[in-house]
């Protein structure tokens, strides 16, 4: 008769202990430790996968010279959706594993469906759908209201990872989808599906299969409160893409960011707008992140920010108002909160503008969050705007990272994101001296600068 243990799991990193603790030893996380239950056949099952195959399936101990090992393009399959083909890299790559990660009822189901859909109709390909958290009639409702429902897709409602391997084994689809991970679970473990466990060995079953069979394989992943994936790290570290949807389910506009990829560029981003027949890429973001009104508001400018490979116009808005509190808000949206502390301390020092008992707010206009400091000019120069109750000019455009000492150092690819802001009809760029164009642009005017006091002494003629 097998013997039953219990440990402890650290859902963060997957490290393991007799007893609970309320901090893991490992990774130093707090409150993440689970209690798994263990018998000894499945531990000794699980120590035999492990010893002899790894996530990438049979290994060979061979030692080769790079030299001598050969590099085989990899075939890609476009999905037939431009936005995710632009955040994979070019398409589903043969054997991938990917990962896709957001907020409930942010479209992930949605998009595969369309996706599979369409590669079934354009390329031939034969996709499984495999879904753990809904019943095949569920998926044909959604199939109708996408007006997908002859295409020629094959669903499976199973949740047992030895199954789900064996129906594939027999049908060799090309492309597989697994929908969601934590719905997963092995006979090799006693604990209940979505436990740190499960969740990692079935993931690890189902990516050595991908590895070894050449099938491209999609697992849809559940996310926290705090917006990471759940399960454990090690899960992100199978994969060969993470994929994270973000939005805002009450708007109609989705953002599908790459934060891994092995194959590809990370942090590409698509957008995405729901409709009622799904999801519709938008190859045009910026005129949807610049839809603004008829008349210059104090606190509005412009920038341009560049995610991946595409330069992207967006509006920063700061509102700063006189504070009844003795220690005055700073509240941000879509910025790190310690960036604005920062710029608002350079902003006193090297510019002699103060705002020591004035809460200030920023919001990044469509749910972009800045995650480059090219937008560091923008924010300042609508916290004096708003400031001083001066609209700024709607043709003007700023980027450009402001450092400590006051200096303003140039950003990647400033020439090109001139060039964007030039079609979108801006006549005016604050820019960095080193982001200068070296021949000028019909019909825009660029205005260089190296210090913070002339970007404030350019501000002040704008507004005057």
């Amino acid at each position: 008769m097998a013997k039953v243990k219990k440990v402890y799991v650290c859902k963060e990193c997957g490290a393991q202990t007799p007893q609970w603790a309320g901090r893991c030893s490992d990774c130093g996380a707090w409150n993440s430790l689970e209690e798994e239950i263990y018998s000894s056949a499945s531990s000794t099952a699980q120590a035999t996968i492990s010893k002899h195959s790894g996530y990438a399936g049979e290994q060979k101990s061979e030692v080769q010279a790079l030299g001598d090992v050969t590099s085989e393009q990899a075939v890609r399959w476009t999905t037939g959706l431009p936005e995710l083909d632009r955040v994979l890299g070019g398409g589903l790559v043969t054997g991938s594993v990917v990962l896709i990660g957001g907020d409930p009822g942010i479209g992930k189901s949605t998009l595969l469906l369309q996706a599979m859909a369409t590669m079934a109709d354009s390329s031939g390909i034969s996709p499984l759908y495999i879904s753990g958290e809904e019943s095949l009639q569920q998926i044909r409702l959604r199939a109708e209201r996408l007006q997908l429902e002859q295409a020629p897709v094959d669903l499976l409602a199973e949740t047992h990872a030895e199954q789900m391997i064996q129906v594939a084994k027999n049908r060799k689809p090309q492309v597989m989808v697994i929908d969601s991970i934590q719905t997963v679970f092995t006979e090799l473990l006693q604990s209940a599906p979505g436990t740190v466990a499960q969740v990692r060995e079935s993931a690890a079953q189902l990516v050595r299969f991908a590895k070894s069979s050449g099938t491209t394989m999609i697992l849809v992943g559940h996310v926290t409160k705090q917006g990471a994936l759940a399960g454990p790290r090690v899960l992100e570290h199978m994969v060969d893409t993470v994929l994270y949807f973000e939005g805002d389910t009450s708007t109609r506009f989705r953002i599908l960011r790459a934060v891994k990829n092995r194959f590809g560029a990370v942090n590409e981003l698509g957008v995405f707008g729901m409709t009622e027949l799904g999801l519709k890429e938008v190859s045009n973001p910026s005129a949807i992140f610049l839809s603004r009104g008829d008349e210059s508001v104090p606190g509005s400018i412009v920038t341009v920010i560049r995610e991946g490979s595409r330069p992207m116009l967006v509006e920063v808005q700061a509102l700063v108002d006189s504070s009844p509190l003795g220690n005055p808000r700073r509240v941000t949206v879509g910025l790190e909160q310690n960036r604005l502390a920062m710029l608002l301390a350079i902003l006193h020092r090297h510019g002699g503008i103060t705002c020591h008992d004035q809460d200030v707010f920023i919001n990044v206009v469509g749910g972009v969050k800045l995650s480059e400091t090219g937008a560091d000019l923008a924010v300042l120069a609508a916290i004096i705007s708003s400031l001083r109750n001066k609209p700024l000019p709607r043709d003007w455009v700023l980027f450009g990272e402001v450092g400590l000492t006051g200096e303003i150092r140039p950003v990647q690819a400033g020439e090109e994101r001139i060039k964007d802001a030039n079609k979108h009809g801006f006549t005016h760029a604050v820019v960095p001296a080193a982001n200068a164009p070296r021949k000028g642009l019909k019909g825009m005017k660029v205005h260089a600068v190296k210090h913070l006091s002339e970007v404030i002494s350019i501000l002040r003629d704008m507004t005057s």
